[in-house]
């Protein structure tokens, strides 16, 4: 049997290395030197949360030498590509996360290595993060974005499936991480799938989804779904 031609796709440039501006986060290039403090105190300080780490293959980290060592490998690396994100009313960076697995020639890429402080934990900023991201490498023409974790991951599983992300299976014996067998659980979302969850993502994020207390009025998951007056008369 043939391929499906692709007559109008053409490969993606690289993502490029420069800041993502959200109205509640804004992502920016990995800097240790402006993003090491507040990472650390968010990551690795008191109040942080040690559950974060259960399921990385990195961390955590003992010293705060070994993890300035740690940032600025990953400030080097192209691939994966790191970004902190920061709230932008004070500044700070909160989190960092990362564009991996990064293959053009085929139109697939990967978001992960996601590492949110308490603060930004279930925040309007994580959800937007996330969103900044995907809407820059569908852009650029990426057919496919990925999203991978340990099958006993239950927090980013549910993440997953709350931002739009199918569900693909289980890659068994996938890895091994920290001396253990990591069973991986794959999730992606697709470029003709992305104006759909790009929009439920802009109707979230947008001001009067939320009270005056911050409270979502709709849920990510009931916006994808589209409202009975958009459907006309398709069944």
């Amino acid at each position: 049997m043939s391929s499906t031609p692709l007559p109008h796709w053409r490969p993606p440039g690289v993502p490029a290395r420069r800041p993502l501006d959200g109205q509640y986060v804004r992502l920016e290039p990995l800097d240790p030197d402006r993003h090491g403090t507040p990472l650390w105190q968010a990551l690795q300080g008191p109040g942080a949360d040690p559950a974060q780490w259960d399921y990385m293959a990195f961390g955590p980290f003992a010293t705060r030498s070994a993890f300035d060592a740690w940032l600025s490998g990953n400030q080097a690396s192209a691939d994966p590509l790191y970004f902190a994100a920061l709230d932008p009313a004070s500044g700070q960076a909160q989190g960092l996360l990362s564009l991996l697995n990064i293959v053009p020639e085929h139109g697939r890429i990967e978001i992960g290595n996601i590492c949110f402080g308490r603060a930004m934990q279930r925040s309007v900023r994580a959800t937007e993060a996330i969103y900044l991201l995907a809407r820059h490498v569908f852009e650029l023409g990426y057919r496919r974005l990925e999203w991978k974790c340990d099958a006993r991951n239950v927090r980013s599983r549910q993440a997953a499936e709350r931002l739009g992300f199918a569900y693909e299976g289980l890659f068994r014996q996938h890895l091994v991480v920290k001396a253990g067998n990591r069973d991986t659980a794959w999730y992606a979302a697709l470029d003709g799938e992305w104006p759909a969850i790009g929009l439920a993502f802009q109707r979230w994020l947008a001001a009067d989804n939320f009270d005056a207390a911050g409270r979502q009025r709709r849920r990510l998951a009931e916006l994808r779904r589209r409202d009975p007056a958009e459907r006309g008369t398709a069944g």
